[in-house]
């Protein structure tokens, strides 16, 4: 055994490149003696050591270099042959996978809590077994081996009988033999799970125990939860398929193997239970329960919902059902939460309900449970029951019920192609050839293509799944091969002739495929049916000709559901892919896509050789310090997109804006579009914190979010048509730079003449090539954004439609479809309206006219007042800007914001014209935009009455503004420095200004250090023709200035600022993320991790993915300096949904652009006297104190008897909460320029 250990450690950590599996959590545990744990330790270190220095010399061996700088990257050792298996190893059995792979590295072997924590049995037992040999190997045997042994080495009597006995008082045998018939076999014998105690009471005493402040035991559930996601994602393939053959394999290979056991969770026996269930093979149910328990893991509510479906699909004796609902009941459960917790598909429900109904004929479902309400004093008013009913669209039943046919069509079909707005030439000869050349090459490679992924398939399929087998295999047959091949032949027709990065593609394609999937498993469930069913009820709420309802958009649904009654769950089980497997599917769906896809050299010039040659290449780039691999299409594919000029895109379905009002959110997992998966929280790819949070939220305490949500989701829209015809005609006139409007690639600069022979001009063309081909293709970067953008914008033109919305970690909201929204440019969004028009009324042509004095970026710190009255002086401007934008005088294009200021310029014409302006319909938006809004906040909780006055808390008669007022204070810091003889400052005299100091004032409370600030203030300094030889010196002076003018303005918020970024550095320091709850209850935690990338070793190069999960350590730079504006943030969104929420009770439009507002020109007043209520609601919580006693109990459980010094430390800084200023919160309510 110790030979080939070493011959193991020899190899080098070959095995298991490409997992993406941490390894750390795979080992077995072991109770080592102190000496023996501290003998390990050591060996450990220099095994590690050695490992890496292997590893190291083979990257530089190996012709491919990961993405990322080799020196980031930690390669794990060799884990024990018992962990080598199909889990671990992603591609083809070949050659090329079998390479050193990198792992997830845990804490430090001399740490007990690490390294010898986790090594506990194994350690012990395999140190006893080569107890002889280890002197000789001790230098390079790998703390797990991975080669699996096929001779066994003999070790001392002595050595075995320890070994023996440690290994059988390690690992407690069951009391009795439980065997397939013994849970409800005709004997009525009672199973071992009878004799355990209860559930619930089992989990009550398991919480009493629990001790929250030990983050060890939390992170080594969480990392293990991602191990069996990856095992379950599997399972739940073979369970698609309807394989429940391959699925008990699968499930054995894991079983039969002890140290693979410990990946199985009670999850994982319910797959394949389900299995069998619904082929109704009830021994093989039995069989499964034995071995459940036989793993000692206790039946949850599922395992008793599939053996119930099971007897409900086959003919079993009434006793049998009765002896399982008893066991079900001695485990602590009841009848009634089967159908309260447990997820149905298909027709699971009523097979479950049939079984029990053969023992209990009266038996009636459970009634669904009394809706909960929230409690946050926040939002008291808005929930009680004496309020309006929701507001209708200005749509019919049947038109919604038509809007949702189209839109559900449209998410079937899974991508949709549109026109572009790029005009094209007339339709050369050599367009016409271009053009039915690449149908014939598509069509070809569309059939290489399909041989290449069957041949693929075929050749996994004859691997025995024992050995050898590959875990891509179900992954490859959940689709039909047909619309793999769409999936591929999508991202070749879409692929720019500067390349791609091979990261982003591997992931486009896994992504794909996994939408696809998601999709197909909404049919195969019928839950779409159900969602149909639902929707058609949902209408009632929204239609102009239904009866009113008091319900919101959320409450009406999940009414619905309930009066639905059957049929499968709308919320699906979890079947979520690891982000690994997706990556490493995506890879391998890539390199058949390079393999097969080939091209004739000859077939633009005929004089070269006829042979094929790739279209796709392989290559390396560098982008900023990093090499990075890219796949390229190749020139003459190139050549000929460019030469037949297609006027067509394809984009996925979910990028489209809805064609009807989106589906209200009414969990983590369930709202938005009709069939696309769609999270409620975007998160970074491989990132499970945040829906674990969210999973663990009470439902209660998420409905104030998922309300907002939905207020912001049901706003209908439409397109500006006169502004996107502009638009567009500019956009196919060679673009407008000035105007944001992208100009093609060919007006690229053009790469200068070769030089002669001199060494010194060959180095400065160069130079210039590489400048013209970066300008070139940012050009086309550009070009092609706003081609989508206008692309789907003029596809939409004549239609209403929808954005739904998501968020972000920190509550911050967002449109889910990508491209086209109005959180873009100016562009986007002056080519956006309200469908819903509503009259000006008094003073809605003077919200027009100010709202479009501040779009021009003049008059800032003018009053409304003085603004309405410049508005009404260069009316004549604003008409003719309005009648003739390209001809006319164009004052439109010298503001701030042209393209808006154009829109609001029609719209004031076509008001201003109309017999009556006060009952002209407007659709256009109006925006009310926060004064900083960032420090507004940071003011607020601090109650600082410099810093309020400074930010428009304060009324006053003109805005404050604290760019200004930040630029004066420096001054005056400059002049006493000058003054003393301080050469910098004399030198800055006339140099500090508003322009100069605003971005980093700006960004102060979003965190920016010195260094950042820094920065900012050389680039200003640049931009004004500052000297450059004080450069650096005076950017330092007055980063330095404004952080104390600052400081002194705002004296609490600095306070508070550096008490979060204190608490979050000790928070970090002690081994947690941070974490926390907005008023409005939801939970968030910082997703900053140290990063440990895994490496897949493909065939094509090795990539290297990010993944994340609880067992990592906190990035504790990033923690404390991302906490205070995250908070912040978290703030500011808080605010934006209150505001949303009671806008929707006074029947307002809304819409938000993080912190600029938007409503009709007739509501403007309305929305801003809810913001500043709102606001002053939100700031009378007791935000800093609840935040410390949330911090307190999270992470310093006062259960601890002895806490150590730096948990001491922690305690105390957590509970001394800065103290507040003077500042009366109501004076905002009178405050004009706080939102304007």
């Amino acid at each position: 055994m110790a030979l080939l250990r070493l011959r193991a450690a020899l190899l080098g950590p070959a095995r298991l490149r490409g997992t993406g599996i941490p390894w750390s959590v795979l080992r077995n545990y072991s109770s080592a003696s102190a000496k023996e744990k501290e003998r390990r330790s050591a060996i450990c270190e220099r095994t590690e050591l050695l490992e890496v220095l292997k590893a190291r010399v083979k990257q530089l061996q190996a012709s491919n270099i990961p993405e990322v700088m080799v020196n980031k990257v930690e390669l794990a050792p060799l884990v024990n042959d018992k962990y080598q298996d199909p889990l671990w190893k992603g591609g083809a059995p070949s050659p090329a996978e079998e390479q050193p792979a990198p792992r997830e590295r845990g804490e430090s072997p001399a740490q007990p809590s690490g390294w010898v924590e986790k090594l506990k049995k194994e350690v012990c037992t395999r140190q006893l077994k080569v107890e002889s040999k280890l002197a000789i190997a001790a230098s390079q045997l790998a703390v797990e081996g991975q080669a699996k042994a096929k001779t066994k080495a003999k070790a001392k009597a002595k050595g075995k009988t320890k070994a023996k006995a440690k290994a059988n008082k390690s690992v407690k045998k069951p009391k009795a033999k439980v065997d397939a018939a013994s849970i409800w076999g005709p004997t009525g014998s009672r199973s071992v799970c009878a004799h355990r105690k209860p559930r619930v009471a089992a989990v009550k005493e398991g919480a009493k125990a629990q001790r929250p402040w030990r983050a060890p035991e939390e992170k080594e559930s969480n990392h293990r939860k991602i191990l069996q996601q990856t095992v379950q994602s599997s399972l739940e393939c073979f369970l698609f398929l309807q394989q429940p053959e391959e699925a008990e394999t699968f499930l054995l290979m894991y079983h039969n193997s002890r140290s693979k056991r410990r990946l199985l969770n009670v999850d994982a026996y319910n797959i394949v239970m389900r299995s069998w269930a619904r082929k109704g093979c009830l021994q093989r149910v039995h069989q499964l329960f034995s071995m459940l328990v036989s793993a000692g893991l206790q039946p949850s509510l599922d395992s008793y919902a599939a053996a119930l479906e099971c007897m409900g699909r086959s003919q079993v004796p009434a006793k049998a059902i009765q002896r399982c609902v008893k066991q079900l009941k001695n485990d602590g459960f009841v009848v009634d939460e089967l159908f309260q917790k447990c997820l149905f598909e298909e027709d699971e429900k009523e097979k479950v309900l049939r079984a029990i109904r053969i023992v209990q004929p009266k038996y009636q479902l459970p009634p669904p449970p009394r809706p909960k309400i929230c409690k946050s004093s926040l939002l008291r008013a808005f929930y009680s029951r004496t309020t309006m009913p929701y507001p209708k669209l200005d749509f019919s039943v049947q038109e919604l019920q038509e809007r949702f046919q189209q839109q559900l069509e449209m998410e079937l079909d899974n991508t949709v192609t549109i026109e572009s707005v790029e005009s094209t030439k007339p339709l050369t000869p050599q367009a016409i050839k271009a053009r039915e050349l690449l149908a014939t090459l598509r069509s070809q490679w569309h059939d290489s293509i399909l041989r290449a992924l069957q041949k693929s398939k075929h050749n996994m399929s004859k691997l025995p799944m024992a050995s050898g087998y590959n875990i891509l295999y179900p992954y490859l047959c959940l689709l039909p091969d047909e619309e793999y091949v769409a999936i591929m032949m999508q991202v070749l027709n879409t692929l720019s002739p500067q390349g791609e990065s091979l990261a982003v593609l591997a992931r486009d394609l896994g992504s794909k495929v996994y939408n696809r999937y998601v999709t197909q498993r909404k049919l195969r469930s019928r839950q779409l049916e159900k969602v149909q069913e639902v929707y058609k009820g949902y209408i009632g709420l929204l239609a102009r000709d239904s009866r009113p309802h008091e319900y919101l958009p959320r409450e009406y649904w999940e009414k619905l559901v309930v009066e639905a009654g059957f049929g499968p769950s709308l919320n699906l089980k979890d079947c979520s892919w690891p982000y690994v497997i997706l990556m490493r599917l995506g890879m391998h769906l890539l390199e058949l896509l390079v393999q097969a896809v080939r091209v004739p050299r000859n077939i633009l010039n005929p004089r070269l050789e006829p042979r094929l040659i790739p279209v796709l290449y392989h290559i390396y780039s560098f982008r900023s310090t990093w090499q990075v691999g890219l796949i390229k299409p190749h020139p003459i594919f190139s050549q000929l997109v460019s030469n037949a000029a297609e006027t067509t895109l394809t984009f996925n379905s979910s990028v489209i804006p809805m064609l009807c009002p989106p589906v209200p959110w009414t969990s983590p997992h369930f709202g938005a579009f009709v069939l696309n998966d769609t999270k409620l929280m975007r998160f970074v790819d491989g990132a499970v914190q945040h829906q674990l949070l969210l999973e663990q939220c009470p439902p209660v305490n998420l409905h104030p979010v998922l309300d907002a949500l939905n207020q912001l989701g049901n706003c209908a829209w439409k397109i500006n048509q006169p502004v996107l015809d502009i638009i567009i005609s500019i956009f196919n006139d060679k673009g407008n730079e000035k105007l944001d409007i992208p100009p093609p690639v060919s007006e690229a600069p053009r790469p200068p003449a070769a030089p002669g022979n001199s060494a010194t001009g060959n180095k400065s063309h160069k130079q210039e090539l590489l400048l013209c081909k970066k300008k070139a293709a940012e050009m086309h970067s550009l070009r092609m954004d706003a081609l989508y953008k206008l692309s789907i914008a003029n596809y939409v033109r004549d239609k209403v439609f929808w954005f739904p919305h998501n968020m972000d970690f920190r509550g911050r909201t967002y449109p889910c479809p990508p491209y086209f929204n109005h959180l873009g440019n100016d562009v986007t969004r002056a080519i956006l309206l309200f469908a819903e028009g509503r009259p000006l009324g008094p003073k809605g042509l003077d919200w027009l006219k100010i709202h479009l004095i501040n779009l021009t970026g003049l008059k800032k710190k003018n009053a409304l007042r003085e603004r309405l009255e410049y508005a009404n002086e260069i009316m004549e401007e604003i008409l003719d800007s309005a009648d003739r934008p390209l001809t006319g005088r164009k004052w439109w294009m010298n503001t701030d914001e042209p393209w808006q200021a154009l829109a609001c310029c029609m719209e004031i014409a076509k008001a201003s014209r109309s017999p009556d302006p006060a009952a002209y319909v407007s659709h256009f938006p109006v925006h009310q935009d926060g004064s900083c809004n960032g420090l507004q906040h940071y003011a607020a909780l601090g109650r600082d009455l410099i810093g309020a006055v400074s930010v428009n808390l304060m009324p006053c008669g003109v805005p404050q503004d604290v760019y200004s007022a930040v630029a004066q204070q420096v001054e005056e810091f400059r002049k006493k420095d000058a003054e003393q003889g301080v050469k910098v400052a004399q030198v800055l005299q006339g140099f500090i200004s508003r322009k100069v100091v605003k971005q980093t004032v700006m960004t102060v409370v979003y965190g920016v250090t010195r260094y950042g600030g820094r920065l900012q203030m050389e680039k200003r300094l640049k931009e004004i023709e500052f000297p450059e030889e004080y450069l650096w010196e005076a950017s330092h002076y007055l980063v330095k200035q404004v952080f104390n003018g600052i400081k002194e303005m705002f004296s609490a918020t600095r306070d508070i600022q550096n008490w979060l970024t204190e608490s979050a550095k000790l928070i970090a320091q002690s081994g947690q993320t941070v974490e926390w709850v907005t008023p409005l209850g939801l939970p968030i935690v910082q997703p900053y991790y140290r990063s440990k990338p895994t490496v897949l070793n493909c065939s094509m190069q090795t990539l290297t993915v990010k993944t994340f999960n609880g067992n990592q350590k906190p990035d504790t730079v990033k923690q404390k300096n991302a906490f205070p504006p995250n908070f912040i943030h978290s703030l500011d969104s808080t605010h934006m949904m209150l505001t949303a929420l009671h806008c929707l009770r006074q029947g307002l439009t809304f819409v938000s652009v993080h912190d600029c507002y938007w409503t009709h020109a007739l509501t403007v007043d309305v929305m801003n006297q809810i913001c500043r209520q709102q606001f002053v609601a939100l700031h009378s919580e007791k935000i800093l104190q609840d935040l410390s006693k949330f911090m307190v109990e999270k992470y310093c459980s006062p259960d601890r008897e002895m806490r150590a010094l730096w948990q001491s430390k922690l305690m105390e800084q957590l509970s001394n909460v800065p103290k507040t200023g003077t500042f009366n919160l109501k004076r905002v309510m009178n405050s004009t320029y706080f939102f304007s």
